[in-house]
């Protein structure tokens, strides 16, 4: 378990392993939308821009890491899965 940062509900997250069998690179932002009681899984969602959603994954703390106060985010098209 990560233990140098805190991740809850709500918060965006950085994914951080492709996941190509559901369209998701290395670097897209999600939204965990359940926190397991142990910390160290989540439920996240992916979604479009027009807020469309393309997956919602159980992930490792490994997986994800929070968004950085200084990151800046950008689009890429969505792969047809």
């Amino acid at each position: 378990m990560n233990t140098s940062y805190s991740i809850e509900e709500l918060d965006h997250v950085v994914l951080q392993r492709d996941v190509p069998e559901r369209g998701l690179c290395h670097g897209d932002v999600g939204v965990v939308v359940h926190r397991y009681s142990d910390g160290q899984a989540y439920e996240v969602e992916f979604m479009t821009g027009d807020g469309s959603t393309i997956a919602v994954l159980t992930l490792s703390d490994e997986d994800v890491r929070p968004v950085g106060g200084r990151e800046i985010l950008h689009t890429r098209e969505v792969s047809p899965t």
